[in-house]
């Protein structure tokens, strides 16, 4: 990023590439330009590559590298698991999600719902945490993302694990938001299938990855060749799938350090914002988010409006705007914040990068547009 850039505080969105991340790549860029399935040397140098960053992400997840399966980021990855799993299903069944879910989850749910699966959507507290529910009923499928991209609220996956064994269900976890930034260890979650994407914890955009607990059956929804052992065809993004190990063998080594100094600077811009917005208020838990993230909604004014009015700093909010009407987060909403008030919400996300500076300088900036606009 240059150094006249706004403030970046969209890391929930999209991470740059680490440097260390980009040195791994780089030679699958330039040389070694083969391909994994071929039996010469050029293609067993790509092999080999594949191989190893399929080790660096198993050890991430605590898993086996051959759980590990590589795919072009997380929608696929979700849509592998979901609808990989209804295919080789191969009859309707009953589905259990929450009403919070990604679109790369809500989507293909609702898309089962279509082909004539029965859906249940667990509601939310207010918190934003979903509420588990006694199963009366055999479950096929549970899938419920490990923590919100809007809240960052960390979902009670060990209630779903229990869910899930009390109905016979596998267990999906949609985990693209926490993989790098809080613990993430699949036997301890009890889960069947967790996807990540890589430019979320600072690997490339275009690659991530689905595990898949050994002995758990999925059919192939894009068809060709066998590549992934039959699960994914599609030569594989050799570059892509280098930068995904060395972002996880980072975080692996990081995880803790990073956290912490990121927590510490959320809470700075949370108390630096208070102290000048009066009326500000958290949306979300308090302590159970994932560490990098903030989501705030500003009285009085439109959380849209507000960040056109900050050009100083890089955000988003979980509102839309159509036609000059704006609408609430459906997360928001669920969590029972009123839509007047939902609307005034941004999420602020930090990263890696992120610098005490730059708190300052966005929590300043953020406050005097609020103060100009709330008048």
């Amino acid at each position: 990023m240059r150094e006249s850039d706004p403030v970046y505080l969209d890391y929930n969105a999209t991470t740059p590439l680490l440097a260390e991340v980009v040195e791994a790549m780089l030679p699958y860029l330039r040389e070694h330009a083969g391909n994994p399935s071929s039996t010469h040397v050029f293609g067993q140098r790509a092999r080999a590559a594949v191989d190893a960053a399929r080790g660096q992400v198993a050890a991430l997840l605590g898993c086996d590298p051959d759980e590990v399966f590589f795919t072009s980021g997380g929608t696929e990855a979700n849509n592998l698991a979901i609808r990989g799993f209804a295919e080789a299903l191969g009859r309707p069944g009953i589905l259990v999600t929450t009403t919070i879910e990604h679109p790369a989850v809500a989507a293909p749910c609702a898309w089962l719902e279509r082909q004539g699966w029965r859906v249940i959507r667990l509601a939310v507290d207010t918190e934003g945490r979903a509420v588990p529910e006694a199963l009366t009923e055999p479950v096929d499928l549970i899938t419920v993302m490990h923590s919100n991209n809007e809240t960052g609220a960390l979902q009670p996956i060990g209630a779903a694990a229990a869910m899930a064994e009390a109905a016979g269900a596998l267990l999906h976890t949609d985990a693209a938001q926490s993989v790098g930034k809080v613990p993430v260890d699949v036997r301890a979650l009890r889960v069947d299938l967790l996807s990540i994407a890589g430019h979320k914890l600072y690997a490339p955009k275009g690659v991530g990855a689905l595990y898949v607990r050994r002995g758990t059956r999925l059919a192939p929804f894009v068809l060709g060749a066998g590549h992934e052992r039959g699960l994914r065809p599609g030569t594989e993004n050799v570059a892509g799938i280098v930068g995904l190990g060395a972002a996880c063998a980072i975080a692996r080594d990081t995880l803790e350090a990073s956290s912490l100094r990121i927590r510490t600077l959320r809470d700075r811009l949370w108390s630096l914002l208070g102290e000048r917005v009066p009326g500000l208020k958290l949306n979300g838990p308090v302590e159970k988010r994932l560490p990098n993230t903030l989501n705030v909604r500003f009285p009085g004014v439109s959380g849209i409006a507000l960040l056109e009015a900050t050009p100083e700093v890089a955000a988003s909010t979980g509102s839309a705007c159509h036609e000059g009407h704006e609408t609430a987060s459906g997360v928001l909403l669920a969590m029972g914040i009123p839509a007047a008030e939902a609307v005034g919400s941004v999420r602020l996300t930090l990263g890696r990068q992120t610098t005490d500076d730059e708190i300052s300088r966005a929590a300043e900036a953020l406050s005097r547009a609020w103060a100009r606009l709330a008048r």
